[in-house]
């Protein structure tokens, strides 16, 4: 990857934004160390990646000031990964951009998004 691409960076991990954004600010946090799967990180590279996550998130609060966001991690082929090195999807949500954004990272699985409050565990 570029260089001139890298929006941020630590020792473990770095920012840019996504080739492919779903939203304005869409960024991809990537681990440094080329491994597919999040769970074979070591807990310093887990840390130095929410790091990047928070900058990440305030750097697009200063500029865009979106609504929320979902913060996303493909992990395996069934899972929709596509791209076999770690990154974690850190996506602006606004006002609008989704019929009904219910249930929010859930409806990665079409149907399930949406449940009951009945059925909410308290």
């Amino acid at each position: 990857m570029s260089s001139d691409r890298i929006v941020e960076s630590n020792d473990h991990a770095f920012v840019v934004l996504d080739d492919y954004p779903v939203s304005p600010g869409h960024s991809l946090v990537i681990s440094r160390r080329h491994v597919a799967d999040i769970f074979d990180l070591t807990a310093m590279e887990i840390d130095d990646i929410l790091h990047l996550i928070r900058s990440a998130r305030e750097q697009i609060d200063r500029t865009l000031q979106p609504a929320g966001y979902n913060i996303g991690v493909n992990v395996g082929k069934d899972a929709g990964q596509t791209v076999m090195h770690v990154h974690v999807h850190v996506i602006p949500r606004y006002p609008g951009d989704s019929d009904d954004p219910t249930g929010g990272v859930r409806g990665v699985i079409p149907g399930k998004a949406r449940y009951a409050q009945s059925d909410r565990a308290d």
